[in-house]
């Protein structure tokens, strides 16, 4: 054996028995406690009370609430009047209501618009959970001001219109319509979907016997746009195989399918 061959081995025989100290050496950093399963600790609460010797601890000391000050003593001059008298630290009020007035609590919340879901972008198909169309298929289209979804059927497709929904209430699959958010009509944000306010008429005996009211027909110019945003979407869709149907088909579970077992 050579020089060089038994100082390869004596260097190997050194890195060896460090890798195998260094193994025994506990991560500082590693939690005591290490999870078995979800919700399911390797020890007891005791038990790590116990590793962390927490029972050496002193317990911190209560500090005593100061106490209001309700009165106060002030000088009072003249020879005869005793020199101080005790007297409230505060005014009482001179009046008190009648009635007890409700106060509103503060609130220091404050209306955002909801964050868009990372698995939501325009051309995604969603699935309607609630409402009246529930189970339905729709393209989303874009998010509004209001925080709540743009979606569309289209119509001729599933009978869905241009609807607002809330993204708590769909689920986004991973089917996707190539559709070009630019040519959306600017006019389709939230005061298109205002219900106009009319004009109050007194109460009569006659309107009172009239019975149901007349349906009002949809405006002409909601018409028309409900065609010409379909019209992008159903240009996509039409170059898709088999797309057209998918739309169309309602959504529902068979016998023995776990929604969370799904890929949607």
């Amino acid at each position: 054996m050579n020089q060089d061959q038994h100082n390869s081995d004596y260097s190997s025989g050194i890195i060896s028995v460090l890798v195998d100290v260094m193994s025994e050496v506990e991560d500082p950093l590693k939690p005591r406690n290490s999870l078995l399963t979800v919700g399911v600790s390797k020890y007891s609460r005791s038990q790590v009370i116990a590793k962390r010797a927490l029972y050496k601890r002193k317990p911190a000391g209560t500090v005593a609430a100061a106490t209001a000050v309700t009165n106060k003593t002030v000088e009072v001059k003249g020879a005869k009047n005793g020199g101080t008298r005790t007297i409230a630290a505060s005014k009482a009020p001179r009046f008190y209501a009648a009635e007890d007035v409700a106060v509103p609590k503060k609130n220091r919340k404050h209306a955002g618009v909801a964050k868009l879901r990372n698995t939501i972008v325009p051309g995604t198909v969603l699935i309607l959970l609630a409402g009246r169309y529930r189970g339905k298929r729709v393209v989303f289209l874009k998010q509004l001001e209001s925080g709540l979804l743009l979606v569309s059927g289209p119509f001729k497709i599933n009978g869905v219109p241009l609807k607002r929904v809330n993204q708590a209430y769909v689920i986004a699959t991973s089917t996707k319509v190539d559709i070009d958010a630019s040519k959306i009509d600017a006019q389709l944000n939230d005061a298109y979907f205002a219900r106009p306010k009319a004009a109050k008429k007194a109460a009569t005996e006659e309107a009172f016997f009239e019975g149901e009211k007349k349906k009002e027909p949809l405006a002409e110019n909601k018409v028309a746009l409900q065609k010409s945003t379909d019209k992008v979407i159903l240009e996509a869709i039409n170059k898709v195989e088999h797309l057209r149907q998918y739309l169309s088909a309602k959504f529902s579970l068979s016998k023995g399918q776990a929604p969370h077992a799904l890929k949607f």
